[in-house]
């Protein structure tokens, strides 16, 4: 199976697709774009899906990772590079997935601890990029984009889960 970047994009107007796959200013004027893509999706996943059911979580990912597939990838072939650092629209989509069953864990700590421990640690695994994610970037276009976001949200989301079961374990 090969992997094909979306048509649909192709025919929407350039200024669409960046000013969407950069969040506007967000992406194209301020320093360290990730970092407030990833803020942006903090900000996504605490207004629409913080007291979701797990499943809409999943299902309302899986629709923006296609989206953002196609949005990612025609911004790259519009600006001419590839996995441009203004786009972030990808850490804003897979931000939710850093949460997946967070509301399942005990509480021992306040809400907002495990947001900012989601938080630092995608914001982890999307730099360094560990475990194999950095070879996910070699996925044609849009999908190379978002697939090392989402497998760093992932990991972010395991990695939580993994150090609260630690830490009411010993």
């Amino acid at each position: 199976m090969r992997l094909t970047p979306p048509a649909w994009p192709r025919v929407l107007p350039t200024g669409l697709v960046l000013a969407l796959a950069t969040l506007g200013p967000l992406g194209r004027r301020l320093p360290a774009p990730g970092t407030w893509g990833s803020l942006a999706g903090l900000l996504y996943f605490v207004v629409f899906f913080a007291h979701a059911p797990i499943g809409a979580v999943i299902g309302a990912s899986i629709v923006g990772l296609y989206l953002a597939v196609g949005f990612c990838g025609e911004a790259e072939v519009r600006l001419r590079k590839s996995d441009p650092g203004e786009v972030i629209l990808d850490e804003v989509i897979v931000m939710p997935l850093c949460f997946l069953g967070w509301r399942t864990l005990p509480g021992v700590a306040p809400t907002w601890v495990f947001l900012l421990l989601g938080f630092g640690l995608f914001r982890f695994f999307d730099i360094l990029k560990p475990l194999g994610i950095a070879r996910l970037q070699s996925l044609p276009g849009g999908w190379g984009v978002v697939a090392d976001d989402a497998a760093a949200a992932l990991a972010a989301c395991a990695t939580l889960h993994l150090g609260v079961w630690a830490w009411t374990k010993f």
